[in-house]
């Protein structure tokens, strides 16, 4: 096995984290390496814990660099050290797992040398695993249009969080999306908040018809924007805020502010960039905290759809189990071709 630069150890509190092969090329294009990711998540260490901390979190690993095959590590690594804390999770099968917690520096560090680009909370807290206590909305736009028609349905669903009594926090997802995040009240399953996604997703649907969609099947989407209300169902997540994304130019999933989302683009904020933005301007998802807020006007705006326009569930991703209330789980023109 080829050696890339003897092993370094890294001081981090009271720990000490060991870096194997530091200088094996993770990012060719740019050059970058294990090391560089292991110093760039200790830079970025505070606000990462803020986004991570005390959530069950799967990490996207990338063993061989970004050229290589990645693959989601939903239960602690073999070899864990004591230190790297776990919390135990139900998938929707009904199996149980312990995924890692991060609770503190160094455990973003070790993870690193694992060769992980992206951690992947859950919407949840280890005190309670079953309720989340953040709400996600992934503006998802198709090839065809890019960014900047993320950044303007993006706008619509802070009109109407707003309407609701709500406050999301934006970022970039480090690809082609915007994320937005709303901290509520641990209070509702996943099943309640993902149907108070679905009614955001809806009625940002009716204000953008040309642009926004729910539409779970892209032979329906026609080229709009798909808000992905499934990435709130139980085990779906998307890469937290300061997360390294496996791309090319090592992009960072990087927290900006409404006033600032339709003035940047995906590629200003990368590994190399986003630990000095954070020393030049702070964390812009610093009070996403500061305040949480409750679901019940979006339950209600799904009930009402429910009521008065016979919209109820949409489908759930195909590996789950089959959910109370979804309707058949089969693609429109497949569905038409059996008739």
């Amino acid at each position: 096995m080829a050696r890339h630069g003897e092993a370094v150890e890294y001081r981090v509190d009271e720990r000490v984290v060991r870096v194997s092969n530091p200088d094996k090329v993770y990012f060719p294009e740019r050059g970058i390496t294990k090391r560089q990711l292991v110093e760039y998540y200790l830079s970025v260490s505070e606000p990462l814990l803020r986004a991570v901390g005390e959530r069950p979190t799967t990490l996207k690993r990338y063993v061989d660099g970004v050229t290589g095959e990645p693959f989601y590590a939903k239960r602690v690594p073999k070899g864990a050290p004591d230190w790297v804390e776990r919390v135990r999770i139900t998938f929707p099968s009904g199996r149980p797992a312990e995924e890692v917690c991060p609770t503190e520096p160094a455990v973003l560090a070790w993870a690193a040398n694992l060769g992980t680009f992206d951690f992947h909370p859950w919407p949840v807290r280890r005190a309670d695993v079953d309720r989340p206590d953040e709400l996600r909305i992934d503006v998802d736009p198709p090839e065809t249009a890019g960014f900047a028609a993320a950044v303007r349905v993006a706008g619509v669903v802070r009109e109407v969080l707003a309407d609701a009594g709500l406050v999301g926090y934006p970022k970039t997802s480090g690809g082609r999306g915007v994320h937005v995040l709303v901290r509520i009240r641990p209070e509702w399953d996943f099943v309640a908040v993902r149907h108070a996604v679905i009614a955001l997703g809806r009625e940002v649907e009716r204000r953008a018809p040309g642009e926004a969609t729910v539409a779970w099947w892209k032979e329906e989407r026609a080229g709009r924007v798909f808000l992905d209300y499934n990435q709130a169902a139980r085990d779906r997540t998307i890469a937290s805020a300061w997360s390294v994304r496996g791309t090319p130019r090592a992009t960072v999933s990087m927290p900006v502010t409404w006033e600032h989302l339709p003035q940047v683009e995906p590629e200003d904020f990368d590994l190399l960039t986003a630990p000095g933005l954070l020393t030049a301007y702070g964390d812009p998802h610093g009070e996403l905290d500061g305040q949480a807020f409750g679901i019940e006007p979006l339950l209600e705006a799904y009930a009402r759809d429910e009521r008065d326009h016979g919209l109820g569930d949409l489908p759930y991703p195909p590996e789950y189990p089959k959910m109370a209330g979804e309707p058949m789980r089969v693609q429109p023109s497949r569905a038409r071709h059996r008739d």
